[in-house]
């Protein structure tokens, strides 16, 4: 599965239109992956906000910044929520 379906799921609405929707997972590790345009701070805040709520596990986002090839970005903010 490449980067792109990854953590991508197809909503219908009203059985005529077709939305991609990312997951929790996906979303912090493309937010990692493009912090140079959103903010290094808008994706430690993003990642720091789904833990507290718990609407993610670490082996989600290890598993979606593998994909994304942002683990070694990643690694040392993830351990420090632990």
């Amino acid at each position: 599965m490449s980067d792109v379906e990854y953590g991508v799921t197809t909503m219908s609405v009203d059985g005529v239109v077709r939305i991609p929707v990312t997951d929790v997972a996906k979303t912090i590790a493309d937010s990692f992956k493009f912090r140079s345009k959103v903010g290094l701070d808008v994706a430690l805040e993003a990642l720091r906000d789904a833990w507290q709520q718990k609407k993610v596990t670490m082996d989600e986002l290890w598993q979606a910044a593998e994909q994304c090839r942002v683990a070694n970005v990643m690694r040392p903010y993830m351990e420090s929520l632990v």
